[in-house]
This record gives structure tokens, sequence and C-alpha cells, in this order.
């Protein structure tokens, strides 16, 4: 398989505890419940496309449930019980659930019986691999209103990163106090676009030289900031802070490594397309010379 993003860092205390851990999340807790017609879901540990949302049916379990997988994506070893047989991610061996056959749900007879917690959803049909950023600008609202309308993307998810309280609300972090900034994480189609013009797009669409928050939006859960996976986004980063620098800006953007992402809320998820706003914040400007990486 190919070299991929590990992105355990930014998992939730429960969500690792069930891919690398093999917990199980209670039944009927997920909303990927819901079957999907069209789309993909993607590891979520590593982004690689896992299942189609046309082989998702209705099994009554309580998990999600496929009757196929994309092709060698899926593994499956024997459980530990004796009993069952285990699914993991072909590439970063997550742990997704388990197979069951001779239930007759479907045609093909065979119920693979997936933790929702392991996944993400894409709208997507035929995406193959992706990769993710996560990064902080202002408030998150118009983050996710701009870095959607990029080429590629698939995913973006609001939520809350890089302090120290537990299951973190927006309630506790607008107090200013946890740590924690408004973040968004951006899923995007590795084949379509890449890790350095996502990115690049955020350096554009906030302002990156701002000390105490973004625009009207001030405190420390509005800063700047982009939070990197390894050492290859970080040296992306670094290319895309001093080319900034050249063109005179100066960025205060916060540069660290990933910690658990607290997605927020639902009302906060895709907020301004949900109530037919546009931001008010964030002003897309062209800081760079070039569309091309340096």
């Amino acid at each position: 398989m190919s070299i991929y993003l590990d992105k355990t860092a930014s998992l939730t205390p429960f969500a690792r505890h069930v891919i690398a851990d093999k917990a199980t999340e209670p039944p009927d807790t997920h909303t990927y419940n819901t079957v999907m017609t069209q789309g993909t879901y993607l590891c979520r540990r590593c982004g690689l496309a896992l299942f189609r949302a046309h082989s998702q049916f209705t099994a009554s379990c309580g998990w999600p449930s496929f009757d196929d997988v994309i092709p060698f994506a899926v593994k499956q070893v024997p459980d530990a019980d004796g009993r069952r047989m285990e699914i993991l991610c072909n590439r970063c061996d997550g742990h997704l659930g388990h197979v069951f056959t001779g239930e007759y749900y479907t045609e093909k007879n065979r119920r693979y019986c997936v933790n929702g917690v392991a996944l993400d959803f894409v709208a997507d049909e035929t995406v193959l691999d992706t990769e993710e950023a996560i990064v902080a600008g202002g408030c998150f609202w118009g983050v996710d209103y701009f870095l959607r309308q990029i080429p590629g993307v698939l995913l973006v998810e609001v939520g809350y990163t890089g302090g120290i309280v537990h299951e973190p609300t927006y309630e506790q972090v607008c107090q200013g106090n946890t740590g924690h900034l408004e973040a968004v994480r951006v899923v995007f189609d590795r084949s379509k676009t890449d890790y350095f013009t996502v990115v690049k797009r955020f350096f554009e669409i906030h302002d990156p030289t701002q000390t105490d928050g973004q625009g009207p939006d001030i405190g420390p859960q509005y800063r700047s900031a982009v939070f990197y996976y390894n050492h290859d986004q970080q040296e992306q980063l670094l290319d895309l802070v001093n080319e900034l620098r050249q063109n005179g800006y100066l960025s205060t953007t916060r540069l660290d490594i990933v910690t658990t992402f607290w997605p927020a809320e639902e009302y906060h998820q895709d907020y301004y397309r949900k109530h037919k706003k546009t931001p008010y914040c964030h002003h897309p400007v062209k800081r760079f010379r070039s569309d091309k990486r340096t």
C-alpha cells in the first residue's frame, strides 16, 4: 500500500480506543447509521477509501452496515475471541469492526459491521485516497466557508484543538481560558489537490499578521495557527511562511504538532450554508506572487 498520513494524534480518546485498541462503540450512537445512497466512507485514521455508500444497507443492528468493500481496502483476520472475523483497514490496520455471513440481509450475504467513529463520510463517489490539514484562523465558520470552495476538498469539519480541556464545548472555548482554538479539519482528495495548496489558500482567506484574533473577533481562541502531522507538512508550512515574509507579511501564525481535534457541536458545522450567509471577518487577499509551489 502507498505511504499514508497517520492521523492518530488528532483522534479523540474514544476514537483512539476503538481504532487502536479494538473497542466497540455503543449501538445506535453514530449518525452514520443513516443509510447514504451516494458517497464514500474513509478510514478515519489514514484516509483510505473503504466502502462506497451504495453498498450500505439497513441491518437494524445499531452500527453502519455494508455488503461490499472497495477492492483491497479492507482485510479480515480471526478475532481474538476465536468466534468472529475482525475487519481492519488494509493500510493502517485500524480496527473497523467485524464481518458476518449467513444472515441474508442482501444477495451478497455479507454484513460488514463497522464502528462509525472509525469512518469519515464524504459525498464523492470516486475518491480512493485522501490527506488532511488542520488550521485555525478566527471564527471557524468563515474558515469552513472558504476552504470548502477549493477543488478537491471533500470534507471540512469545525472543532477545537490545542487546549487542555477534555471534550470542550463552544461556551467553554469562548471564555478564552481552555487553551483551545476554533479550528477546522480539512480532508482532501490527494489526486485533485495537495496540502500546500490547501494551506496556501488558508493564508489568503485570513490575516496571518494579526496577533490578537481575527478581524473583530478578539481572543486567544481566534488566533492564527496551523497544526502539522509530520515533518513534510511542517516543511511546507515553513516554505509558505518564508514566502509570506518575502512578500512583506510578517506572519504570527502558530505552527505546532497536531493534538486531539474535538469536533464542534452540529450547530456549527457548515454554518454559513445552513443560514444562507457569508463571512463577516474573512476576506480573500492574494498574498503570494505565484499560484505554483516554490
